[in-house]
């Protein structure tokens, strides 16, 4: 099983928001959906859109929103 998290990032690696979900379809819509939605500062102070897949439930942060 291949579980998609999206993360949105301040310049010091905190995340500050964050959804899990096995549909990569809605992955991928969720990533470009942080993306757009970092302000022009935000992304020159250093901000970023990350997804990443993972395999375990574990290996997802404890904050995560998760989506099934």
């Amino acid at each position: 099983m291949q579980i998609w998290v999206n993360e949105q990032l301040d310049p010091g690696g905190l995340v500050h928001a964050c959804l899990a979900t096995c549909d990569e379809t809605v992955a991928r819509q969720c990533h470009v959906n942080f993306e757009n939605n970092l302000t022009p500062e935000q992304r020159a102070q250093g901000w970023q859109a990350r997804l990443r897949a993972v395999e375990s439930w574990d290996q997802v942060p404890v904050t995560a929103l998760k989506l099934s």
